[in-house]
């Protein structure tokens, strides 16, 4: 499925638009705020947060009885339910960080629990430091070897219904994780001194004697990361936006007129006054395409309704202002929904171009009232493959497919609830309306790729991203692209975009510093560079007749991206392992950060417009990123005829 976002503004009168803003500042975003605290203080809350998620239902209790309430009453049922889904997603996201944070915790102090000086080392092993070394040698040598062998197979092999057992092994397949894990189940206390000699040691034999003040920075160093990770598993809950500002005057009073209890107590008020607090009101979701009624006057213009705002205002449509690129898609909402209301009983609306719609302000810098100076936006999602015939016709099927197997699985469940009956009702009425395509869709042809020519995407720090074009029967490379031949005349954005950031990082450092904010915004000039090279990765696969594209998987860039920083230090510093950590310091901040997730995204969705297919796989760690390409894209087709067979 390929879903992308377009907008628009929209464009009302000014009555209607106040009345709109008072609904979303006024009487959602409060409701949303007092939703996001009573949840905070639940009975239920560390069950929820052991468990990882918040009940939806509990979320839906708490908002109706805050319905009677007259601060959040009279609002359309579609404002309630948007907001007990955000809801649920800002604890979901808030449980997972925090969550994330717990195994870090726990990741460390098995660290902790290991390191151990060189002095201590001999005294538990009741052995010489040469001892030690000479064991540490032989391990390494003899883990090394068979490490090799089954590295690649174990990174790159799916293995069908051992996915929980991949996961809980994935640590071997780095060689610190497979070290690390031997000292684990190792009970010889020699063998288990020299892999701690190791791990300390970064995975080699040092000829140099341990300083005792490097190794007490070392282990203060991972005893203040606990430290700091213990503070944010304690931080404070989600709270909702201040749009009127009384909660930071609260603050403010508080520190002038009293003194803080603690330093914990003082940096809560330091972190509430520097946080810069939103003036925009939170969106409104429209998870239900037939919410929306979309009309066209006779000039063509087109204009948008909301389902619940009908009663609240006297002109309740909205007129469409969107970019010339974009106005064909609008056009497609105008004739999806008029075919499907015209007659609703033969139409499904599951084949609408539109998935979803999200209706929010934008923030403008003025000094009239809110609803005149910001501006009103609705962003839609849509599935880019229902807009020709021949697509939307895969598509039908597809959603038949599934409709067929649930509508056989309730069937044979024999007696079911009434509420079951009702939605088996509901699946056999969609079956039946998913005999008829919706007519007046263009033509197009549909892209057909060779199944031996697959292009690999290797992503690194230096260079995002390189292509390898393969014909993975016969094993021979095609050809290769680096970054800057995909961006050809544009490959000066990217360094751009690199100073850019650098730049941005060192007024942030010093923003920090001085205790001031330190929110400063990017340009978009970093994703309209991914979407250039997600475009020229795309023309490649078709110029090649391409089957599919092969990812890396995102889980795996910290390894690869630290591999690449280690190989290029020691080429640079051999045998000076204090330089190396300095160049590598300095290389990482030379080249900063990009966002590996936007750039799959990007190619993800300019290759679903296109009708090329998406492949995962691990990306090897060593060798060059032409080598790590070419291998991607054939382990991908390895992959392919083991599940043939």
């Amino acid at each position: 499925m390929s879903i992308i976002t377009i907008q628009c503004r929209l464009v009302g009168d000014e009555n209607s638009l106040r009345i709109l803003w008072e609904l979303m500042a006024e009487k959602n975003t409060p409701l949303i705020n007092e939703l996001l605290e009573q949840l905070g203080k639940c009975p239920d809350f560390e069950t929820w947060v052991q468990k990882g998620e918040v009940p939806k239902d509990t979320i839906k209790t708490i908002c109706n009885s805050l319905k009677t309430q007259e601060h959040f009453d009279n609002q359309p049922g579609r404002f309630y339910t948007s907001a007990v889904t955000l809801v649920k997603e800002v604890y979901k996201s808030w449980l997972v960080l925090q969550k994330r944070r717990q195994r870090q915790i726990e990741g460390k102090e098995r660290w902790l629990k290991m390191l151990k000086s060189d002095i201590e080392l001999q005294q538990e092993s009741q052995s010489s430091l040469d001892v030690i070394r000479a064991k540490a040698t032989e391990i390494l040598t003899s883990f090394v070897a068979k490490f090799s062998q089954t590295k690649n197979q174990q990174s790159q092999r799916k293995k069908g219904n051992n996915t929980k057992k991949n996961k809980k092994h994935s640590s071997n397949t780095t060689l610190f994780g497979g070290l690390f894990d031997m000292y684990e189940k190792t009970e010889d206390c020699l063998s288990r001194c020299a892999l701690a000699y190791l791990l300390k040691n970064n995975c080699q034999v040092s000829e140099v004697d341990e300083e005792p003040d490097q190794y007490a920075k070392s282990r203060r160093k991972k005893e203040i990361e606990i430290e700091r990770l213990r503070n944010q598993i304690k931080s404070r809950k989600p709270k909702g936006r201040d749009l009127t500002g009384e909660k930071w005057l609260e603050t403010l009073s508080e520190v002038v007129n009293k003194v803080p209890q603690n330093e914990d107590e003082a940096k809560s008020w330091q972190a509430t006054l520097l946080r810069e607090n939103s003036c925009i009101p939170y969106s409104v979701d429209y998870e239900t395409n037939t919410d929306l009624t979309w009309l066209t006057n006779e000039k063509g213009r087109i204009f948008v309704k909301f389902n619940g705002l009908n009663e609240l205002m006297n002109k309740p449509k909205f007129e469409v202002y969107c970019d010339s690129r974009q106005l064909h898609y609008f056009q497609r909402f105008c004739q999806d929904w008029q075919i499907w209301h015209d007659d609703d009983e033969t139409y499904s609306s599951g084949l609408f171009i539109l998935r979803s719609a999200r209706l929010l302000w934008q923030q403008r810098k003025n000094t009239s009232e809110p609803w005149k100076t910001h501006r009103l936006i609705l962003q839609c999602s849509i599935e880019t493959r229902l807009w020709a015939e021949e697509e939307t016709e895969l598509v039908r099927l597809e959603k038949i497919n599934q409709a067929e197997k649930t509508i056989s699985k309730m069937e044979q469940q024999g007696s079911l609830k009434k509420t079951q009956v009702i939605r088996l009702q509901k699946e056999l009425t969609t079956r039946r309306k998913l005999d008829n395509l919706f007519p007046g869709r263009p033509s197009q042809f549909l892209y057909q790729g060779k199944s031996n020519i697959i292009v690999g995407v290797s992503l690194g720090l230096e260079k995002p991203a390189t292509v390898a074009v393969v014909d993975a029967a016969s094993k021979k490379v095609l050809t290769y692209r680096s970054v800057k031949q995909l961006l050809g005349d544009n490959y000066n954005l990217l360094n751009r975009q690199r100073q850019q950031q650098q730049r941005l990082s060192h007024e942030r450092h010093k923003a920090q510093k001085q205790n001031a904010p330190n929110s400063f915004g990017e340009s978009e000039l970093g994703q309209y560079v991914d979407r250039l090279l997600a475009d020229a990765i795309v023309a490649i696969a078709k110029t090649y007749s391409a089957d599919s594209i092969v990812l890396p998987k995102l889980g795996e860039m910290r390894e690869i991206i630290q591999s690449e920083v280690q190989a290029k230090a020691e080429k640079k510093i051999p045998g000076y392992k204090e330089g190396q950590q300095n160049y590598a310091k300095d290389y990482r901040i030379s080249v900063h950060r990009w966002s590996y997730g936007r750039l799959i995204e990007s190619i993800q969705i300019q290759a679903g417009k296109s009708g090329i297919s998406i492949e995962s796989g691990s990306q090897p760690i060593r060798d060059s990123q032409q080598e790590q390409a070419r291998d991607l894209a054939l382990f991908a087709y390895q992959e392919r005829q083991v599940k043939l067979l």
